[in-house]
């Protein structure tokens, strides 16, 4: 096995370092080669991000602040979706939250341990998705020493001597390693496409406007949407108090710079989400915020329009047979179970409103019924539409032993079911072939196996 360089379906994949990859491979080890083992990372990180959220939030503010903050962070729509996905971002968040809040607690303590500390953190970010780890830190630090005019304080923080010491003697050697064994074309394909051209191009059609980020936001934080607004309505005075200022320009140079770049994807706005749970913690730990009807309008919004999704299918027709295969199995899994679930969510959203229980009670509740519909019922039936087919696919293949590959349809996880890489050749007849509803055309004389959702499993003749 090669633990130094990735691989995808045996072409080389520089889209980011090798930590993620190396914990996955760890947990594969474990537990086999399965969706828990892959996801396992992720989740273990979210959990430890959380608890880095609750841990600091006492020591900045208080308990309470620090409770609201990780039920925001649990809760949130779109943390819910990274903290279980075979990804890097949970884990890259992780450091990143811990790097800024060991570099504030170093700058109002000035302790030199809390600093190494960050060090380490900004290297294991550095492992995890690259520069962005760096960057993050960096940035917020200097903006926040240069309001204050501390300019020397920037510069003999960032050039502290172990510190540099520390990064280096835990980053620095895969990086060495891996340009030794890939030489310019580790170079040309993870700093200057996958971070350079990244920022300056669109890479595979994410691109957005400037504001991209303000309706991910605002879906992001479901169902804390309401308390995320009071928050930024009162980011003016926030800014006087040096840590919310911290805070502040933390979220304030990541939608920045993330708004300007060519390459959008909304994950890349959660590196900022940290601070405004914080942020938001403060606003719902007052007295007079409340479970109120401004609080659930957001969430409610959601469900009115998921519960009314299934019911527009019919009037909906595009022109690409695939997606028209989607869209058709959306009307088959957003059945009417999924409306008596919805209607039934949004009847206890209400009910909470009247029912005597403590505040802290009925925001976890909120959080907990939220997070438990999106995961088990939501992101349930789009699995079944969008992901099972090619399972079910993967896993006929592996029985019958059908060696497939993957025609016009590039579904990794179709390798990861099927426990075997997809030749990249010219199909020829008697091959098996995945591909989907939409490039059918463009074959003619095939055997269909299995489909599902415009998914098709087949052998040429």
């Amino acid at each position: 096995s090669n633990y130094l360089t990735t691989y995808l379906n045996g072409h080389l994949r520089f889209d980011k370092p090798i930590l993620i990859y190396w914990l996955q491979a760890l947990s594969v080890k474990t537990f086999g080669l399965n969706e828990f083992a892959l996801r396992l990372p992720s989740a273990i990180a979210a959990t430890l991000w959380a608890t880095t959220i609750w841990h600091f939030g006492k020591r900045l503010f208080n308990q309470k602040v620090a409770f609201y903050a990780t039920l925001m962070m649990l809760g949130a729509l779109q943390i819910n979706i990274i903290a279980k996905a075979a990804i890097a971002d949970a884990l890259l968040n992780l450091f990143i939250t811990l790097s800024l809040f060991l570099v504030l607690e170093y700058l109002q303590s000035k302790k030199r341990l809390w600093l190494y500390l960050a060090y380490g953190a900004i290297a294991l970010g550095f492992l995890t998705k690259g520069p962005v780890a760096i960057l993050v830190p960096l940035a917020t630090l200097f903006l926040y020493l240069a309001i204050k005019g501390e300019y020397r304080t920037f510069f003999k923080t960032i050039f502290n001597p172990i510190g540099l010491l520390i990064f280096t003697a835990i980053a620095m050697p895969w990086y060495i390693l891996e340009y030794l064994d890939q030489g310019q074309k580790f170079i040309d394909g993870f700093f200057l496409k996958h971070n350079l051209e990244r920022f300056n191009t669109s890479l595979e059609h994410h691109s957005g406007a400037f504001f991209y980020y303000i309706p991910v936001l605002l879906i992001g934080f479901l169902p804390f949407t309401t308390p995320l607004l009071k928050a930024l309505k009162s980011a003016k005075k926030l800014f006087k108090i040096p840590t919310t200022r911290y805070l502040l320009l933390w979220f304030g140079f990541v939608f920045i710079f993330f708004s300007l770049s060519g390459t959008k994807l909304p994950h890349y706005i959660i590196y900022g989400y940290t601070p405004l749970f914080l942020l938001i913690g403060q606003v719902v730990a007052k007295e007079d915020f409340n479970y109120n009807w401004t609080l659930l309008l957001p969430p409610i919004l959601l469900l009115i329009a998921l519960l009314a999704f299934p019911y527009t299918l019919d009037s909906i027709s595009v022109k690409n047979s695939y997606i028209q295969a989607l869209l058709d199995g959306a009307k088959v899994e957003f059945s009417s179970t999924f409306s008596l679930i919805s209607l039934a969510l949004i009847a206890l959203l209400i009910a909470l409103k009247f029912i005597p229980l403590a505040k802290e009670i009925k925001f976890t509740l909120l959080g907990l019924l939220f997070g438990s519909y999106i995961n088990f019922v939501v992101l349930k039936n789009y699995a079944a539409i969008a992901q099972q087919p090619i399972k079910e696919a993967a896993l006929l293949a592996k029985q019958k032993e059908f060696h497939v590959q993957l025609y016009h349809f590039f579904k990794p996880s179709f390798l990861v079911y099927r426990q075997e890489l997809s030749p990249d050749t010219k199909p020829k007849s008697d091959d098996y072939l995945l591909t989907k509803k939409s490039a059918l055309k463009s074959l003619k004389n095939y055997k269909v196996i299995y489909s599902k959702y415009g998914v098709y499993l087949l052998q040429l003749q």
